[in-house]
């Protein structure tokens, strides 16, 4: 069903991980997320904790889901940041869905920080049993001439 993820290179996290400062927003970052199939749908979980429906936007381009969000520091001007563990400022992520799914039919909901989609198989793509039809079976026994055999005249005696 999902053919494929986006994610950031380990260098993309590298990178990230030297510029953060905690007077500044950290660099665009991945969504942690679990994906699985339930049935006749595939359900995506988006962990967001502390993000507000508001901020969280959703887009299917194509076959592109993109999440995107904004998570803002609590921290002020003038706080002495002592650790900053958590993740603030951007984060995204895409991922590349199968034509298996029906992406017009997208349900979304925000509920404990997790953001859960679910996306139903398409019904045209749905596997069906195909039934093998069998023809009636009919046995007659008749006699033909074999041609070219000679016959054998019957003897009397």
């Amino acid at each position: 069903m999902v053919t494929r993820f986006v994610p950031l290179s380990n260098l993309d996290r590298l990178a990230a991980g030297l510029f953060e400062t905690a007077g500044r927003p950290r660099l665009d970052r991945q969504i942690p997320m679990d994906a699985y199939q339930r049935d006749e749908e595939l359900v995506l979980h988006f962990d967001l904790p502390g993000v507000r429906e508001d901020d969280v936007d959703l887009q299917i381009e194509r076959r592109t889901l993109s999440v995107r969000v904004e998570r803002q520091s609590d921290a002020r001007e003038g706080d002495q940041v002592i650790v900053a563990e958590r993740p603030w400022g951007h984060m995204s992520r895409q991922v590349v869905l199968g034509d298996t799914l029906d992406t017009n039919r997208v349900s979304a909901g925000l509920e404990h920080g997790v953001l859960t989609l679910r996306i139903p198989v398409a019904a045209n793509a749905k596997s069906r049993r195909i039934e093998i039809n069998h023809a009636p079976i009919s046995a007659q026994s008749s006699e033909h001439p074999v041609e070219g055999a000679e016959e054998t005249p019957a003897t009397s005696e």
